[in-house]
C-alpha cells in the first residue's frame, strides 16, 4: 500500500532519473497537476514538450493531445497515460467525411480547431486554439470559413466577425454541451455576486449569458486576476478544484455537476507511475507523412497569429 504523497514522490524520483518530461492537462485531477513539469491548454503543452530538454514525455490528457506533443517533437518518445483516453469531439470527423465537405465547398478555407486527429489535420488548411480562433479567423485572406468540428466555438467566432461567411459541420464537446441556459439561472440564483465564467464550447445561449468567454487558461487567469471573489465556472469542473487552491481567498463553483470529461478522468496517478516504471501507457507513433502534413496545418496557425 503507497499513500498518494508516497506514490508521488515516487513518480518525482523517477522521471528525473528516465529523463521524462510530465504533461499535465487543466482537466487532470489536482494530484497529477502537483507531479507534472507543465500544466496548461493541449497545444500549449506540446509547445513546452518542444523546448523541453527531456527526451521523453508523458501526456496525461487524451490521445489528440499526445499526438500534437509527437508532431511538434517527432524525435522525443511520446507517451500517452492511458490509451483508453480519447476526446469525443476529436472523434466526430473522419478523413473521408472532410473530403466529402471539401468537394463540395471548394472555395472555402477548412479551419480545425487543435481538438482533432492528427489523420484530419492532414487535409485542413489551418488549425486554431479557442484562444486563438478570433485572430486567425480574422488574418485569413479568404472570406468563407468552414469551420471544424465545433459549431460552438466555430459560432462565437462568426458572431465576431460579421463580414466572413461561415459553414459548421454538427460537432462539439459533449462535457460542455451537458450546461443549459438553466443551469444558469439556478447557478446565480444561489451565487448572485458571482461572475460566469465560460468556454466558447458552451451552447451560444449559455455563453451569451456569460461575464467572461474564453480558453480553460482564459477563466483561470481572469479569476486570478479579477477583483471579483466569487465565480461560476462554465467548464470542466476539475477547474473549480484548480482554483479552489489557487485563490483560497475566493470562492469558485461549478456551473453544473454534470461537466465532467470522463475520457480526462480515464488517468489517474497509478496510470502515470506505471507508465514512468515502463509498466504502463502507450507510445504514440506517427506515420511521417501524416505527421509533416498535419504539422504544415500547424505552421500555417503560427504564422497567421497563435
Amino acid at each position: 500500500m503507497m499513500t498518494t504523497r508516497q506514490l508521488q514522490d515516487e513518480i518525482l524520483r523517477l522521471k528525473k532519473e528516465k529523463d521524462i518530461c510530465i504533461l499535465a492537462h487543466a482537466y487532470q485531477s489536482h494530484e497529477i497537476l502537483e507531479v507534472a513539469d507543465y500544466t496548461g491548454d493541449s497545444y500549449g503543452l506540446s509547445q513546452q514538450a518542444a523546448k523541453a530538454p527531456q527526451k521523453n514525455v508523458l501526456m496525461c490528457g487524451v490521445r489528440f493531445m499526445a499526438e500534437t506533443v509527437k508532431i511538434l517533437s517527432p524525435e522525443k518518445k511520446v507517451y500517452l497515460s492511458n490509451s483508453g483516453a480519447g476526446c469525443p469531439m476529436a472523434e466526430q470527423l473522419d478523413v473521408e467525411m472532410l473530403s466529402a465537405l471539401k468537394e463540395s465547398n471548394p472555395d472555402y478555407t477548412v479551419v480545425a480547431y487543435i481538438n482533432t486527429t492528427s489523420e484530419l489535420k492532414t487535409i485542413c488548411d489551418v488549425c486554431v486554439t479557442s484562444s486563438s480562433a478570433l485572430k486567425i479567423v480574422n488574418n485569413i485572406d479568404n472570406d468563407k470559413i468552414l469551420f471544424i468540428p465545433d459549431c460552438n466555438l466555430g459560432a462565437w467566432v462568426e458572431k465576431q466577425v460579421p463580414q466572413k461567411t461561415f459553414k459548421f459541420v454538427h460537432g462539439g464537446c459533449p462535457t460542455h454541451l451537458r450546461m443549459s441556459v438553466r443551469d444558469v439561472k439556478k447557478a446565480r440564483a444561489a451565487h448572485p455576486e458571482a461572475k460566469l465564467l465560460v468556454h466558447p464550447e458552451c451552447l451560444p445561449e449559455v455563453s451569451a449569458m456569460a461575464d467572461y468567454i474564453g480558453s480553460t487558461t482564459g477563466i483561470m487567469k481572469y479569476a486570478k486576476e479579477s477583483d471579483a471573489k466569487e465565480f461560476i465556472i462554465g467548464t470542466e469542473n476539475s477547474i473549480v478544484q484548480h482554483l479552489q487552491f489557487e485563490c483560497p481567498d475566493k470562492k469558485f463553483y461549478p456551473l453544473s455537476k454534470d461537466c465532467v470529461c470522463h475520457n480526462m478522468k480515464l488517468t489517474t496517478l497509478m496510470d502515470v507511475y506505471n507508465c514512468v516504471c515502463g509498466q504502463g501507457g502507450e507510445e504514440i507513433k506517427l506515420d511521417e507523412n501524416v505527421r509533416v502534413k498535419a504539422k504544415a496545418c500547424i505552421d500555417t496557425m503560427l504564422t497567421l497569429g497563435e
